[in-house]
């Protein structure tokens, strides 16, 4: 016991009682920083979601301030470009889509080794078609609902087959043991092919 009338020094914390408060708040803080990293990237994939904007990146390597007679390094320039692709364009049944004003024409093509049944016309008339390559040709009628061709392999095989009426074109394919090609074009309220 002491004589002097000092207080004692406060004994020391140990070390593993920082580390109690030490560990939480570094936690804490890096949640913190991922929550504010995360909403940041959200506001920057909404607005390059609606319309894709070039990338550039450059870097610039330093030299260090110690070393003076070192030649300096070019900046390295890094360009990411983003495009939306071009739609397909729709399969063209021939050379040429044309059929002359008035006119539906009918076409069927391929390979059909042990031949193909095909009917062809509208929905008050169906005609037989033999052949391959087949080409028809009919008069639209006014009334008409619609166009439409039809080819069933017979065996096996691979064949594509068209209507065009005024530049409008329905395609179909069938390819194996007795599937079906089929095409149609509708007429539409306005008077048009659809």
């Amino acid at each position: 016991m002491s004589w002097n009338n000092q207080p004692s020094p406060a004994p020391a914390r140990p070390r593993w009682a920082r580390k109690r408060i030490a560990i939480p708040a570094a936690a804490a803080l890096l949640l913190v920083g991922v929550g504010i990293g995360s909403a940041e990237g959200d506001d920057t994939k909404s607005a390059s979601a609606d319309k894709p904007t070039p990338k550039v990146t450059v870097t610039v390597t330093a030299k260090p301030a110690h070393i003076k007679d070192a030649a300096e390094p070019a900046p390295t320039v890094t360009v990411t470009k983003t495009v939306t692709a071009k739609p397909k364009p729709k399969p063209k049944a021939t050379e040429s889509d044309e059929a002359p004003a008035g006119t539906a024409v009918f076409k069927v093509w391929g390979t059909a080794p042990a031949g193909a049944d095909i009917t062809y016309g509208s929905d008050s008339e169906n005609l037989d078609g033999s052949g391959l390559p087949m080409t028809k040709t009919l008069k639209t009628q006014d009334d008409a609902l619609y166009y439409h061709i039809s080819a069933q392999l017979q065996g096996g095989g691979d064949i594509r087959c068209s209507v065009t009426i005024d530049g409008q074109t329905k395609t179909g394919h069938a390819r194996g043991e007795y599937n079906i090609c089929s095409a149609q074009l509708n007429g539409d309220f306005s008077g048009g092919w659809d």
